[in-house]
């Protein structure tokens, strides 16, 4: 993990982590110049490394202001970004009132340097609206906390989700801001960028098997694929939930809605490492899409009593990871299935038995 590699000041927030393999490796380059975003390129080789001209990227034009060393390395490359906040209020008598919007482009962002752990391989990007005339963010602030594994695992904090050494994690969260309604709930836009010959699509699983996260069925994946749909390249992968605690149970569970995945093509997002980047292929070549993800419906009330929201998301290359059933799980289940269906038999074979024996006090009549 490198924060700002070739810039000694912290006014700013580049965060790169790299995962070196034996064949290839992957970056991840975590910014909040501009709109909060992230950078994920996969090279085939096991030295490529991330370089930063960094006077352009802080200039007006910053394309071309980011590479990957050698260019010929890189065989997959796209970007997320993290663009808007809205805040709707749900009452009755006026039905769905929207509050100005939350630009994530014109916020103010503390030093990630100061959060940066090294052995846990984990960083928050903290931050509030520069201009803040509702006075919503005096007491609360907006956050981006970035975990990259090593291996596999599962983590340890509800929604308890499960990863990769490829993949990383991101926990959005939203502490001590006030509402401006007396039932809002908030939406955060996400937009991707992909290069030419790859598409998003958004898939919903659902699943019998709640033992990692209870009550929660279903598991959301915003997937690139190829244009012909032979592979995949790379996903975003959460539950269908969010929580209201800073240490979530079942019930702190906040409702989580993903709301149609469209082309944003007439929109750039604005977000410097994605322009520094892509370059001029941005607004031409490149594909942008924009998903909405809501948190609240039924359950809103969960942020209004205790004013923290925070929703788990897993960033990676290739296919996304898949639950399977537990070796608990599989035994409850032969147990669950199996003891009726040994019982069935069982009084089959009986019944047959006492037949035959009922039967055979007679001789035959021939």
């Amino acid at each position: 993990m490198q924060y700002n590699p070739g810039w000694n000041g912290s006014s700013v927030n580049l965060l790169h982590v790299r995962a070196a393999g034996p064949s290839d490796s992957l970056h991840y380059v975590w910014s909040s110049i501009g709109a909060p975003a992230v950078l994920l390129v996969a090279t085939q080789s096991p030295s490529s490394a991330l370089r930063v001209n960094w006077t352009q990227l802080l200039s007006p034009s910053p394309a071309g202001a980011i590479w990957i060393d050698p260019p010929d390395s890189v065989v997959y490359s796209t970007a997320v970004v993290f663009t808007k906040l809205f805040e709707f209020s749900q009452a009755k008598p006026l039905g769905e009132l929207f509050y100005p919007t939350y630009d994530l482009s014109e916020f103010s962002w503390d030093s990630l340097n100061h959060t940066l752990n090294h052995t846990a391989l984990t960083a928050e990007l903290s931050g509030v609206p520069a201009t803040d005339p509702g006075g919503g963010f005096s007491n609360g602030s907006l956050a981006f906390r970035v975990t990259a594994y090593e291996a596999g695992g599962r983590d340890g904090r509800l929604p308890s989700l499960l990863h990769t050494a490829d993949s990383s994690q991101l926990e959005f969260v939203l502490a001590g801001v006030a509402p401006r309604g007396n039932s809002s709930s908030f939406v955060l836009e996400v937009a991707t960028v992909e290069e030419a010959g790859a598409v998003r699509r958004l898939r919903s699983e659902r699943s019998i098997d709640d033992e990692y996260t209870p009550t929660i069925f279903e598991v959301l994946s915003l997937v690139a694929e190829s244009q012909n749909g032979s592979s995949t390249l790379g996903f975003l992968q959460w539950k269908a939930t969010a929580y209201g605690s800073r240490s979530p149970r079942r019930e702190d569970g906040i409702q989580c809605r993903a709301q149609g995945l469209q082309e944003a093509n007439w929109t750039v997002p604005v977000s410097s490492i994605v322009q520094a980047y892509f370059g001029e292929s941005l607004g031409s070549t490149c594909t942008i899409s924009a998903l909405n993800v809501s948190f609240g419906g039924e359950e809103g009330q969960v942020y209004q009593e205790k004013r923290y929201l925070s929703w788990s998301v897993l960033l990676g290359f290739g296919q996304p990871p898949r639950d399977t059933f537990s070796p608990l799980v599989i035994s409850i289940t032969a147990v669950a299935l199996g003891t009726p269906l040994a019982m069935l038999l069982l009084g089959s074979c009986v019944v047959l038995l006492a037949q035959r024996r009922r039967y055979s006090e007679y001789e035959p009549i021939n």
